[in-house]
Parts: C-alpha cells; sequence; structure tokens
C-alpha cells in the first residue's frame, strides 16, 4: 500500500474519531468486529452468486463480491489504523513475513 492510500486511511479514522459517540476503547473493538461484519457481506454475496438460498436465487454477481471484498479490506485497514499511529509500516512488514515464508526455496 503506497502512502497515500494510509493517508486515506488516516483521514478515515481522524473522521470517524471526530463523529464517534463510544469511547475510545470501544471504538478500537467495535472496529476490530466490524471486519466480522463484513466478511458476512462477502459470505452473503457468494450465496448470492450462487443462488444457494432457494427463497432469494441469483441475488448477486462477481461485481457485488468483489465490493464486499474491498470493504473487509478497508475495514481492516481502518481497524489496525486505529489501533496503531505505525498502521503502514505494520502492515508492509507482515506482508513481507508473509512474501518471504511463501518465497521458493
Amino acid at each position: 500500500m503506497d502512502d497515500e492510500t494510509w493517508e486515506t486511511i488516516g483521514r478515515l479514522v481522524k473522521r470517524l474519531d471526530e463523529h464517534g459517540t463510544a469511547s475510545p476503547e470501544t471504538a478500537r473493538l467495535l472496529r476490530i468486529l466490524k471486519i466480522g461484519e463484513e466478511a458476512g457481506e462477502v459470505a452473503e454475496a457468494v450465496h448470492g452468486v450462487m443462488g444457494s438460498n432457494p427463497r432469494k436465487g441469483h441475488s448477486h454477481t462477481w461485481d457485488d463480491v468483489q465490493k464486499e471484498l474491498c470493504d473487509v479490506v478497508l475495514t481492516a485497514m481502518v481497524a489496525l489504523r486505529t489501533i496503531t499511529p505505525d498502521a503502514q509500516r505494520v502492515f508492509r512488514e507482515n506482508l513481507e513475513r508473509v512474501a518471504a515464508r511463501d518465497a521458493p526455496r
């Protein structure tokens, strides 16, 4: 992720902090829990693509799944930035760790 992306995430966190009514500790927990909610929306969209709910049929598209996956990523980035001001470094280091683990040996 580039600097501009993380600056945008920082602005989103600031706006949420300014307009939120929860305590900082509660806001932190709620933002982490929000990731699960968004993941559930991905699952719902996949079920909709597959038509696995007979009552709803084919209610979603793969574009819907893509949008919901982006919501998960953005929500996780907001949660990470909420718990550390150095979210960009933390993310980069973890990405490098995972990439190194999966590199050809």
